[in-house]
C-alpha cells in the first residue's frame, strides 16, 4: 500500500506563498545543504504525484520543463485542462481518489503544493506523513501552510532536525502510533 506523504517549505511565520503568490523568498534558498533529506533524493521514491489545480497552474506558467516526468501526476480539479504542460491525469472526487491512492503498490505519493488539498486528505485521514521545512523568512503575509478549517489532529513527531543556512526540518505521523516510521 503507497504512502501519502506531504514535502513542503513554510516561513518561519507559517506561510507557503508570498502575498504575490511568489515563492522568490523559497528560491533564494536553492542549494542549501538538506543532506539525505534533499528534494532530489526525496522525489526518487516517489511513484505519484498529486497537486491541487492552482498549483499546476503555477507549474504552467514557468517556462522550465515539465519536472515530473519520471512520476504518474494527477491534478485535483474539477475544470478540463487545455494543452497539458506535461503528462497529467485528473480527478474532481477526493475520496475516489484517495481509493485508487491506497491501492497502489509501485512507490509512495507525493501531496505537491498548497496546504488545501493536504488539508482535504488530513481531514480524511489520508495523509500518512509529513516533512515541513521552516524557513527562516517571516513573509507578514501570503498564504498560509494550511488554511483554517476547524480540523484538530495531534501528530506523532518523528524528528526535528537543523539544517542548512537556519533551516529546520520537522517530520511528523498522523498515523497511529504503531503505524509510524522513522
Amino acid at each position: 500500500m503507497a504512502r501519502i506523504l506531504g514535502y513542503i517549505a513554510a516561513s518561519l511565520d507559517g506561510l507557503i506563498a508570498a502575498e504575490d503568490d511568489t515563492l522568490d523568498w523559497l528560491f533564494q534558498y536553492d542549494g542549501m545543504d538538506l543532506g539525505e533529506h534533499d528534494y532530489r533524493l526525496f522525489i526518487q521514491r516517489i511513484r505519484t504525484v498529486v497537486m491541487g489545480r492552482g498549483t499546476y497552474d503555477f507549474l504552467a506558467r514557468d517556462p522550465s520543463p515539465w519536472p515530473y516526468g519520471a512520476q504518474r501526476c494527477i491534478v485535483v480539479t474539477s475544470r478540463p485542462i487545455d494543452d497539458p504542460k506535461g503528462p497529467l491525469e485528473t480527478r474532481s472526487d477526493v475520496d475516489a481518489l484517495i481509493g485508487e491512492l491506497r491501492g497502489l503498490d509501485d512507490g509512495d505519493v507525493w501531496m505537491l503544493g498548497g496546504g488545501a488539498l493536504q488539508m482535504a486528505f488530513l481531514e480524511r485521514g489520508a495523509l500518512d506523513e509529513l516533512e515541513i521545512y521552516v524557513i527562516p523568512e517571516m513573509l507578514g503575509g501570503g498564504r498560509p501552510l494550511f488554511p483554517l478549517t476547524g480540523f484538530r489532529a495531534s501528530p506523532t513527531l518523528l524528528s526535528a532536525k537543523a539544517l542548512d543556512r537556519g533551516c529546520v526540518r520537522l517530520h511528523y505521523s498522523f498515523a497511529p502510533a504503531s503505524e509510524g516510521s522513522g
